[in-house]
């Protein structure tokens, strides 16, 4: 038996022992992920790591292989971790100790330099493992207040109109309100002519113009971040942005334009002369 043969059995004996020991863990793993929105892209995170290990094959194979016992200790240290939370049903103590435990083998079998060559892609697999519901909700929470609340400062100080209910921003009655505030302009536009086709056409302008705008500059900002910024082109090289995303992405801003105001429009067009200026 070669020497090429013995390695690659003894990976294969590793991977089995492995993915017998953790069964039970990661089909609890990929069934949070499919029921558990926050955490759905943990069907991501594995494959874009297993790119990042082949991306660094060349320098995990031109690294000192110097195996060391220190690593065979962080295994039974994890194998100790996931004893523990199988036996207290702690999940996330048992998910853990997946990423200590596949550190400790690439430790045990090749040294410290090829795991710090490694050393990304296994702390990129943390990101699929979903974090206790209690801390979970203690972090999250607040930072979505806080994001809601600076989205709505920064849309008031342009004038948008703009209705925040806890954490969720509600931008699709923009046009709504924009109708029911100039109802006495949309009056004296019909009685200086406006045929109601031409007021139904304003305010879709208006509506689709206000969402290319939004829409513009969320692709204007993922364009930076994706093409222009060398950091991302650095660690996340997979994510591209194609001209045909900005057409699409254009294309989504003028439907949501349209639907948006399709209902504004229409109360607009229908707007009487004399309840409009009633109503003043």
């Amino acid at each position: 038996m070669t020497t090429r043969t013995k390695t690659l059995a003894a990976g294969v004996l590793v991977a089995a022992g492995f993915l017998w020991l953790y069964r039970q863990v990661l089909l609890t793993l990929v069934a949070a992920w499919w029921t558990d929105d926050n955490y759905s892209h943990g069907f991501l995170i594995v494959p874009i790591a297993a790119y990042f290990v082949w991306e660094r094959r060349a320098r995990f194979a031109a690294a000192p292989f110097r195996p060391t016992l220190t690593g065979l200790v962080v295994v039974v240290g994890s194998l100790m971790v996931l004893a523990a939370g199988v036996l207290g049903a702690e999940l996330f103590g048992t998910r853990i100790s997946i990423v200590g435990t596949l550190a400790g083998v690439v430790l045990f079998l090749f040294g410290w330099a090829r795991l710090r060559v490694m050393a990304f892609p296994l702390a990129f697999l943390l990101l699929m493992i979903p974090l206790p519901a209690i801390i979970f909700n203690q972090v999250t929470f607040p930072l979505q207040l806080l994001a809601s609340r600076v989205g709505e400062f920064a849309l008031g100080s342009v004038d948008i109109p703009v209705l925040r209910e806890g954490n969720v921003l509600v931008l699709a009655n923009t046009m709504a309100q924009s109708v029911r505030e100039r109802t006495s302009e949309l009056a004296v536009l019909k009685t200086l002519g406006f045929s109601n086709g031409l007021v139904l056409g304003l305010v879709l302008v208006e509506s689709m113009f206000l969402a290319l705008l939004g829409g513009g500059l969320g692709l204007a900002i993922t364009y930076f971040a994706v093409e222009g910024g060398s950091f991302n082109n650095a660690f996340l090289p997979v994510f591209i942005m194609r001209s045909r995303d900005v057409v699409i992405g254009i294309v989504l801003c003028c439907a949501l334009g349209l639907v948006a105001g399709a209902l504004p429009a229409t109360t607009a067009m229908r707007l009487r002369i004399t309840d409009a200026l009633r109503r003043t």
